[in-house]
């Protein structure tokens, strides 16, 4: 048997306000975009920066604090797992999505930068991951 890790870490700024959802049972869910960027040289020796978007969710309390402290432009740490879902359009067609599911954020950012003072703590891993019917929302 092989052992696999599956762990991300991500430091970026959001890309839009946290979009809040609650699921039937009322756990709370934060769907937002977070950038990262890298600069590097073209064959002319110009620097470039490329910039990558990765779809971020949080959930419960971290979803919570989400939708109350993030905005867009806001820089934070995020520390995850990759996960790809799947489904089929109105026309049939197989559709992929791939996210970062977080266990961990952090504000970051310092004093008079246009970010709440209010930093939370680092929010602990959740004690269970969301069940299938959590997870499983149509948006």
């Amino acid at each position: 048997m092989t052992n696999s890790v599956n762990r991300v870490i991500l430091i970026g700024h959001l890309g839009r306000d946290p979009e809040i959802k609650f699921t039937p049972s009322g756990v709370a869910l934060a769907k937002f975009s977070l950038a990262t960027s890298e600069r590097r040289k073209d064959p002319e020796g110009n620097l470039k920066e490329h910039t990558e978007w990765h779809n971020i969710i949080l959930w419960r309390r971290q979803a919570e604090v989400a939708g109350e402290y993030l905005k867009k432009g806001m820089q934070v740490y995020i520390e995850g797992r990759i996960q790809t879902r799947s489904w089929e359009d109105p026309q049939g067609v197989k559709k992929y999505m791939t996210e970062i599911v977080g266990d961990r954020m952090q504000m970051l950012g310092r004093k008079g930068e246009g970010e709440p003072l209010l930093e939370p703590k680092a929010s602990e891993p959740e004690a269970a991951p969301p069940t299938e019917e959590e997870e499983d929302l149509p948006f």
